[in-house]
């Protein structure tokens, strides 16, 4: 495990941290971290954490890459970071979200593909703020958007780059639960050491929701740079 992730394991529950020391950008070497954790968590764990530090869960691509002038730099991060989208979204173990601080971008994708969301209390913001910087959202990412969140949150969340509090964040369909800081570890223990499946229902129907529908339909359009990927 790289120093930018960390891996415990603990009931049967392996947490994943993030801490790059800044914003826990999503380049490529964030997405190949995590990879390697939830690589050795399928092989011990029933369930899977990934949080932050306090303060920052994660600001999204790097800024650096997609404002640079390496053209292939971007697409690798790009890919990376879908790619991983993909696993998070179809994992045969829950995979649960806690949310200590800003989480916006590609990190609020991320929550998106989750199966269950704990955000921390505090003046932190979550959403998708690709449009108000001068990107643009993947067409997966739309559809994931589409797929979690509220229908009435849908085009402020996703056009006008709204973002929203960790109390708002729970109608708008990015988390499912607010805590107080110091209430969010003993919830996630409860609910995971009392039934990990029932975090998501089931798996089997959230995977055919993903084969059969418009995420398939954004990943088979052609342009690696907006679907999962060619071989979904």
């Amino acid at each position: 495990m790289t120093d930018i992730v960390t891996y415990s394991l603990a009931d049967d529950i392996a947490t994943l941290t993030m801490d790059d020391g800044k914003a826990n950008a999503m380049a490529p070497a964030m997405s190949a971290a995590l990879n390697a954790g939830l690589d050795r968590a399928a092989g011990e764990a029933k369930a899977v954490v990934i949080r932050g530090r306090e303060g920052v869960m994660c600001g999204g691509f790097d800024l650096k890459i997609i404002r640079g002038d390496d053209d292939a730099a971007k697409v690798g991060m790009r890919e990376a970071g879908m790619t991983l989208l993909k696993r998070l979204y179809l994992a045969p173990q829950p995979i649960i979200f806690a949310v200590t601080g800003h989480t916006v971008a590609m990190g609020a994708l991320l929550l998106l593909a989750g199966d269950f969301r704990v955000g921390l209390s505090g003046d932190f913001r979550i959403g998708l703020n690709e449009t108000g910087i001068g990107l643009s959202l993947p067409i997966a990412g739309l559809e994931l958007a589409r797929d979690r969140l509220a229908p009435t949150v849908f085009q402020r969340a996703t056009i006008n780059a709204e973002l929203f509090s960790p109390d708002t964040a729970v109608s708008a369909g990015y988390l499912d639960q607010g805590d107080e800081p110091s209430a969010t570890h003993g919830v996630l223990n409860v609910l995971l050491v009392h039934d990990p499946a029932s975090i998501y229902g089931d798996r089997g129907e959230k995977r055919g929701r993903i084969q059969s529908g418009d995420l398939v339909r954004a990943a088979s359009g052609g342009n690696h740079q907006h679907g999962w990927d060619s071989a979904l």
